[in-house]
């Protein structure tokens, strides 16, 4: 068995919502929650917290030991350089990515992921290239090989700071798969972006967790069609935005 490393990347100092990772949920920090779901994996070795040097981050520092999860720090900046040191230090044969903004990860969809690219044979696993679930159950699985060409290949500054475009790009270079969920899902917003998210996750919390620590898609699914009105707390905002301000910010300097 490959020692598989779930990465999860995690700061504090974020453009759009500051402080987002130790937000609480149900009277725990956003972090923990995630934690605890990438923890219920079947097939994960190891979990690592991926942050910066910057001294705001000693409280995600703090948190991570706090629950005996390995922690290291590296660049602000450059997070394929974060993830590169992260994998490296912990032997990683495959990564998983994720992260510390998504409050819903699936360990059954992070486990999808990990079983087609251990038995398949990939480079990269994920469920992103043609997105089919809401937005915060995205997971990327991916070889060590090809995050160590991605770390002394790329040049784009969007390809170091999302880790992993320089993979997915290059489908010439690289063996990708993208799975998908029927019906179509992609419209849906269970990621944490703005403080409309946090209020949307925290009514999903506090109707779900009680009963049911890691619940899973099909519960949050099953409450929303109870509850249609809850997905509109967080409607309207582009998915993967921050990649698209990236790679626009890269045009506007050309």
């Amino acid at each position: 068995m490959s020692n598989v490393v779930a990465i999860i990347q995690a700061r504090l100092n974020s453009s759009r919502f500051p402080a987002k990772t130790l937000e609480v949920l149900y009277d725990k920090p956003l972090l923990e929650h995630i934690i605890e779901r990438v923890q219920a994996s079947r097939l994960l070795k190891r979990i690592v917290v991926a942050t910066t040097t910057q001294p705001a981050d000693d409280a995600i520092v703090t948190l991570a030991k706090r629950l005996n999860v390995d922690v290291c720090r590296g660049s602000e900046a450059n997070v394929l350089s974060r993830f590169h040191e992260a994998a490296v230090q912990s032997r990683a044969e495959v990564i998983v990515r994720i992260t510390a903004d998504d409050p819903f990860k699936d360990p059954e969809v992070i486990d999808r992921a990990i079983d087609l690219l251990l038995t398949q044979g990939y480079d990269y696993c994920s469920n992103t290239l043609t997105p089919s679930f809401p937005e915060g159950l995205d997971v990327e699985a991916f070889s060590f090989a090809a995050l160590q060409t991605a770390f002394f290949q790329a040049k784009l500054d969007s390809e170091k700071e999302h880790v992993t475009p320089y993979i997915w790009k290059r489908p010439e270079k690289f063996s990708l798969h993208n799975f998908t969920h029927q019906p179509n899902l992609s419209q849906l917003r269970w990621t944490i972006d703005y403080e409309k998210d946090i209020l949307f996750a925290r009514e999903i919390y506090r109707r779900l967790y009680p009963r049911k620590r890691i619940f899973l898609m099909r519960d949050i699914l099953d409450l929303l069609e109870s509850e249609p009105g809850l997905s509109d707390l967080n409607s309207g905002v582009i998915r993967n935005e921050g990649y698209y301000l990236s790679v626009e910010q890269e045009s506007n300097h050309e």
